[in-house]
């Protein structure tokens, strides 16, 4: 279940208080402050993803908040949240350090811990909250990161930061198992990646270590479905497998890489022959859009997934005729 706060609904005279409130209980105790003190975050929303809790805080003005020593509770000795900023710029100080973000990096926080964040003007910044037990890492070399920045743009990082800001938006429309397994994803992710900066690749678990490269994998897919050159032997050699490897690591899902890269060039031109804005463009284009550059092989392939052809599909997502 997904809790939205927009100040806007709340009167001037109490918002900042149920702010307070409601921020203090989603993401622990602290003070909410603004450039002239009086506006808020325009709005927060908060979902729990089994273990995991999401938070995405959206400010047009710059404001800030303040994790003082008097609102650490003895239940946050084991808490911890990654900062990732989706838009904006952020800045995180803690244990001595300060960390400015920019739009994709992140930070880890100690909840445990003072703290203190300041965000400039049209901010969104995604909060992701979990016991620290769940993080697979020594704690000595964790609380060696607390505001150090983390870049978003290549690397473990980029898969990671991209991932939470999806996850952000998609909270609403996950059923509570698929969130949970949602959010372990995501903590894996997090894992590795605080693993290289520490240099600490070896200590990752097996387990983890083999999910965070399929979701490393998924993600590479899904940003070059339109390259008619996406092949299995491309994905390997991006990620310094083996093609055997590549097919070893895929044993355990619900489909092989050839049939990943397939399903999502499909979806994608399913999606655009509903779309009535792309009514006008050839069948044959949206295909190879995504990849397909065979019209009859995606024909056909079309019709085995889907179970009509895409010209025939299309005509769904044409409104209907009035009555004569």
């Amino acid at each position: 279940m997904t809790m939205v706060l927009r100040a806007a609904d709340v009167p001037a005279l109490a918002r900042a208080e149920y702010v307070h409130e409601v921020v203090g209980a989603a993401l622990g105790p602290l003070d909410v402050r603004a450039g002239d003190g009086n506006e808020v975050p325009d709005q927060v929303r908060v979902a729990d993803l089994g273990a995991v809790r999401v938070g995405e805080l959206s400010a047009s003005r710059p404001g800030g908040a303040d994790r003082r020593r008097r609102h650490i509770r003895v239940m946050d000795a084991d808490l911890c949240k990654v900062d990732v900023v989706a838009r904006g710029e952020l800045v995180l100080e803690q244990d001595g350090r300060q960390a400015r973000l920019r739009a994709g990096d992140f930070a880890f926080v100690d909840l445990a811990h003072p703290a203190h964040w300041a965000n400039g003007w049209s901010t969104l910044v995604v909060a992701i909250a979990f016991p620290r037990k769940l993080l697979p890492l020594r704690a000595d070399d964790v609380a060696g990161l607390t505001a150090v920045g983390l870049s978003g743009d290549d690397g473990p990082g980029a898969v990671f930061s991209s991932t939470a800001r999806q996850v952000a938006r998609q909270v609403d429309h996950l059923a509570p198992a698929d969130g949970a397994r949602v959010g372990t994803a995501a903590l894996d992710l997090l894992t590795v990646a605080l693993a290289g900066r520490l240099d600490r690749h070896r200590e990752v678990p097996p387990d983890v270590a083999q999910r965070a490269l399929v979701l490393r994998v998924h993600a590479f897919i899904e940003g070059r479905l339109a390259d008619p050159g996406l092949t299995p032997a491309t994905v390997a050699r991006a990620h310094h497998l083996s093609l055997r490897s590549l097919y070893k690591l895929f044993e355990g899902e619900e489909t092989s890489v050839a049939g990943l890269i397939r399903e999502r060039r499909l979806a994608r031109c399913r999606r655009d022959l509903l779309d009535p804005s792309l009514h006008g463009v050839p069948v044959s284009a949206i295909a190879a859009r995504w990849g397909l550059t065979n019209p009859a092989h995606f024909s056909r392939a079309f019709r085995a997934a889907y179970s009509a052809s895409p010209v025939e599909y299309r005509r769904l997502g044409e409104p209907a005729r009035p009555a004569s």
